[in-house]
């Protein structure tokens, strides 16, 4: 089963809040497999919509991804970065 790659693009407009959020959407999304291969880092916009903060996680397949993200650890998460952000989300499988 392939793996699959959870991609976000995010303007936080509340960073106290959207703090909140991320303290504990990393452990819903540990406790699911996930683990992060980028995180706010350095990038280069280079089509569409800027997005200030891109997170990308690697999940071992997108069953597991999509499981975390309607897991009552990661919608307890959410419910601080709605109203504290605009963000994208998506999950694609890898190609093998």
């Amino acid at each position: 089963m392939p793996t699959a790659l959870w991609i976000a693009h995010v303007h936080v407009t509340d960073a106290e809040a959207y703090g909140k959020y991320a303290a504990l959407a990393g452990p819903a999304i540990a406790a699911h497999g996930g683990y992060f291969l980028a995180r706010a880092g350095r990038y280069v916009q280079l089509e569409g919509n800027d997005r200030p903060r891109n997170v990308v996680a690697r999940f071992p397949s997108l069953e597991k991804a999509v499981e975390c993200y309607h897991s009552g650890a990661y919608q307890t998460a959410l419910s601080h970065a709605r109203g504290a952000s605009v963000r994208d989300l998506m999950v694609v499988e890898e190609a093998e």
